[in-house]
């Protein structure tokens, strides 16, 4: 007895067979098409305007009690004398102790507390690093660097990109007495970098004295720009 294959399994199987053999014309026409391909590329170069630096506050505390909370609150008191919302520009990351050790080897516990401080700009980063090491606070360094417009300038480097692509097409298909059509492929690569100019903080670090009067006195420092580069691989109908 013959069995029969239901109508929508029937549907299916047709369904399917009818888009592979689309997609394989459809890379046939494409392969068929004059085209020309072109890269474009393009770079911007901005200053950072988020950097955020890493502060470790250690302290040997016999007594488990006021040391670190001491040291926390001139902390906090000397960065609101430099202009600094702490509330929104100090956060904490991490806070940890050794009560392992104090265990086993019935040492003073060391308690550390971590925390991330967001300026924005270089003679800020300095006058912090001078402030903080006058307050026996030498832990700090540089975590990071960003820009607060970071996404809509990475959106206004693809565009140019693709302009510039689309120019070279122009350019090429006039050569040739022809015309650059529409785009039909487009593919993107995006590279970022952003550094920060470490040796330039180490040097202020060394070199500038830690005195009140010379934190007003901080040297013009800046930090790397961040480097936006992004480049589209287009293929343009040649008409």
């Amino acid at each position: 007895m013959k069995k029969s294959i239901p109508g929508a399994a029937l549907l299916i199987c047709f369904l399917l067979a009818s888009s592979v053999n689309y997609a394989q014309n459809g890379e046939k026409n494409f392969l068929d098409r004059p085209y020309m391909e072109v890269t474009g590329k393009a770079e911007m170069e901005v200053v950072p305007d988020e950097i955020y630096l890493s502060i470790l506050i250690q302290e040997k505390d016999n007594k488990r009690k006021t040391n670190l909370a001491q040291a926390e609150k001139d902390m906090i008191q000397r960065l609101k004398t430099l202009g600094i919302d702490t509330k929104k520009q100090l956060s904490i990351k991490d806070l940890g102790s050794n009560f392992k050790n104090y265990w086993i080897k019935s040492s003073d516990i060391l308690t550390s507390k971590s925390y991330e401080l967001l300026v924005y700009d270089a003679q800020t980063a300095g006058k912090v690093l001078l402030a903080l090491e006058a307050e026996g606070i030498s832990n700090v360094q540089v975590d990071r660097v960003d820009h607060s417009k970071i996404e809509q300038l990475k959106r206004d480097v693809k565009i140019q990109a693709i302009k510039v692509a689309k120019e070279k097409a122009n350019d090429m298909a006039e050569a040739i007495g022809q015309t650059a059509g529409k785009a039909v492929y487009i593919q993107e690569n995006d590279y970022m970098s952003t550094p920060y100019n470490k040796r330039a903080v180490g040097l202020m670090r060394a070199n500038v004295m830690m005195e009140d009067a010379a934190i007003e006195q901080v040297p013009e420092i800046e930090f790397e720009k961040i480097r936006l580069e992004y480049q589209v691989l287009t293929r343009f109908e040649l008409n």
